[in-house]
């Protein structure tokens, strides 16, 4: 038994029903009103020149060949008046040429011309025991309308379309014509065009979804590979700005430590001279405390994990033998000539060679595994060049893929080479060779010598 206080319940509930019958019309006029992309014309984004122009040619066939179909249709079969006929068919069908960069503008014209050709059939003479209130012509130039507005507007709009298309199909049940109400002869088609109508839509929606998402999935991966490359780049330059501490640090603290033992080692230095020299160490000491904050932004997470700021020594071309003797029991031989007479190189271009050298073999191992290569490191003629050469064969196959013994290459490859290349303002040129191999071929600068002394003019030469 239920007693008043059941009413109050249902209240709230009946209420919203009512707002949203209430409300629904205004709905379906914002969502049929309100055009996606007006003026874009359909796969107007793609690079194929082909697809860009299949809607028009799509839309061209239509209208080509249901334009006089429908006026012969409409004035023939259904008899109705040729001028009547003929403009109801321009007003079915030419807005299918529209359809292709504003779909939805497209449905109004075609809904209220079918709409009209059905009222209108309503009083021909040869529209007993025949299609009503949609003909078979109106009918597939609708469903290809759907197609192209299912693929521009998005699904609520589709849905009101839908909706739409039933109501109106509903609504001709009550003007039937008198002369289809026979059994023999009633032959509506109103529920046919609504769910073909539907199902159309909803293929069309699936495929518009579809390509979206594969849009998005390739802007996506784009964006993540434009991120890597900017990652690998930044690391790599981090990487080098943490071994290049070391070599600044060392001039540094020289530096300092020459400044603040100037005025024990020379004798009679004036006093001016000792605060200058105390002044270039305090100056020191802090540009080398600055270093030490910089390193410490730069170092990264893994590195902080493992124990704090490197402590092995920076190697150089002198390390190489042993790089090629670990590269070697790796399964890829490897040929290694060095200058026999090579003087002390600045420490930026000792590091930066034996880098270089250190990712080619690295890339070696990786994707040429077991391939011939030939590493060699000369200084050109004029002492004022160091040139980095590595050059591997094809590899045999069938080969079996090896690790690389060398771990502890920065993996960043090409990228790597480029950046230490330009921080010595050297050049960088690799390539695929002819046969199948590789090259890799480094040209870094050496420090000028030292200038020669200006000779003295007579008046300097002069005894006192």
């Amino acid at each position: 038994m239920t007693g008043p206080s059941s009413h109050p319940a249902h209240e709230p509930a009946r209420r919203r029903v009512l707002r949203a019958v209430r409300q629904a019309p205004h709905l379906l006029a914002v969502e049929l009103g309100t055009p996606t992309a007006p003026g874009t014309p359909l796969f107007g984004s793609v690079q194929s020149a082909w697809l860009r122009r299949l809607p028009y040619l799509v839309a061209f066939v239509f209208a080509v060949s249901l334009l006089p179909t429908t006026i012969t249709l409409l004035s023939h079969d259904y008899g109705l008046d040729g001028g009547l006929a003929g403009a109801l068919a321009t007003a079915q069908v030419a807005p299918l040429l529209l359809a292709v960069t504003r779909p939805l503008q497209a449905w109004w014209v075609i809904f209220t011309a079918d709409v009209v050709c059905a009222l209108a059939l309503t009083g021909a003479d040869g529209v007993a025991g025949r299609s009503w209130p949609w003909p078979p012509t109106a009918i597939v130039g609708y469903l290809a309308l759907m197609l192209a507005l299912s693929l521009r507007e998005r699904g609520r709009t589709l849905i009101a379309v839908w909706l739409t298309t039933g109501v109106a199909g509903i609504l001709s049940e009550a003007v039937t014509p008198v002369s289809t109400v026979t059994p023999d002869r009633i032959n509506s088609t109103w529920v046919l065009l609504f769910v073909l109508t539907g199902v159309v839509l909803m293929m069309g929606a699936t495929l518009r979804e579809r390509g979206d998402a594969r849009r998005k999935l390739i802007e996506q991966e784009t964006i993540s590979e434009a991120e890597r490359a900017r990652r690998t780049l930044l690391e790599e330059r981090t990487r080098i700005a943490r071994e290049l501490h070391d070599v600044v640090a060392h001039h540094m603290s020289l530096i300092t430590v020459q400044a603040d033992s100037a005025p024990y080692r020379i004798s009679g230095i004036p006093l001016e001279a000792q605060e200058e020299f105390g002044s270039i160490a305090a100056t020191a000491r802090e540009s080398l405390a600055e270093m030490r904050r910089l390193l410490g932004v730069l170092r990264s997470e893994e590195a902080e994990r493992h124990g704090g700021p490197e402590k092995t020594p920076q190697p150089g071309i002198g390390m190489l033998p042993k790089l090629v003797e670990g590269t070697v029991r790796a399964g890829v031989p490897v040929e290694l000539s060095l200058p026999g007479d090579r003087g002390p190189l600045e420490p930026a271009v000792d590091l930066s060679a034996y880098r270089i050298v250190q990712e080619a073999l690295a890339n070696v191992v990786r994707h040429a595994p077991g391939a011939r290569t030939r590493v060699s490191v000369t200084t050109a003629a004029d002492g004022c060049g160091l040139t980095v050469l590595v050059v591997n064969s094809p590899p045999p196959a069938p080969s079996a893929p090896c690790a690389p013994l060398e771990t502890d290459g920065t993996g960043h490859g090409l990228i790597g080479m480029r950046e230490r290349v330009r921080l010595v303002g050297g050049s960088l040129d690799t390539g695929p060779l002819p046969d199948g191999g590789f090259r890799v071929a480094a040209q870094l600068p050496l420090s000028p010598p030292p200038a020669p002394a200006a000779p003295l003019s007579p008046k300097d030469s002069d005894p006192v």
